[in-house]
């Protein structure tokens, strides 16, 4: 009998184990295995703008950290420096910067990064603001559905971009991803982990077709960027 309960034990704790070990690899298997053939390096998207074989909406930024005297973040700047660079090259007309300024009103994400951009030489008519981009599903899914866009330049660290175009793509838009790693991050092995999990999440949220968390009135592309900056 006590033989019994072990084995039944033991098989109950390996089915556990399984279905554990299938929930955390297959999202992350999958995103990874469907989207990395869309990244690209800065030169090869130029050079099919520049030939004509491919045109985008927009340069999509995703937002992270900025500092307490509005500057960003090391991660941030890297994708800030690409996003431009892209932009003078003329990979696309509209930048979209896409963060969460919403959720603290102390915080002011995206204002910076467009004030980053605006520095560096972008007219600010041509950088729009996601104020309410608050993960990345809700930046992907706002914009789909707030901005209009049907193709764009992603542009994030390669640890993040697998998820990040998996979501865009979900919502049946055309995306290629140019990533930032300009240097090495000190946290970069956080991130990885977080990463993980975060792609378990996404994949949820597609396979449910949740909303994004805040929906706001839609915005087109074709006018100045400045009535997003507030």
């Amino acid at each position: 009998m006590i033989r019994f309960v072990f084995k039944l034990v033991f098989r109950i704790v390996g089915a556990i184990i399984a279905v554990a070990l299938a929930v955390l690899l297959v999202p992350n298997a999958w995103e990874y295995a469907t989207q990395v053939g869309k990244l690209r390096e800065s030169d090869a998207v130029e050079a099919s703008v520049q030939a004509g074989t491919a045109t985008y909406d927009c340069i999509f930024v995703l937002g992270a950290a900025v500092q307490s005297d509005g500057e960003p973040s090391t991660i941030l700047q890297d994708r800030l420096d690409v996003a431009i660079a892209l932009y003078k090259a003329g990979v696309a007309p509209k930048i979209i910067m896409s963060g969460d300024d919403e959720s603290d009103s102390s915080y002011d994400e995206v204002m910076n990064m467009k004030r980053y951009a605006v520095e560096a030489g972008v007219p600010s008519e041509d950088v729009f603001c996601d104020h309410a981009g608050l993960n990345t599903y809700d930046s992907m899914y706002r914009a789909k559905y707030v901005f209009g866009v049907s193709s764009m330049v992603v542009v994030t660290q390669e640890y993040h971009q697998y998820r990040a175009l998996f979501d865009a793509s979900s919502f049946g838009m055309q995306v290629v991803g140019v990533s930032s790693d300009l240097h090495s991050y000190a946290k970069q092995t956080y991130f990885d982990v977080r990463e993980v999990f975060a792609r378990i999440s996404d994949m949820g949220k597609v396979l449910t077709n949740q909303q994004a968390t805040r929906l706001s009135e839609p915005v087109s592309l074709s006018q100045s960027g400045d009535v997003t900056s507030w």
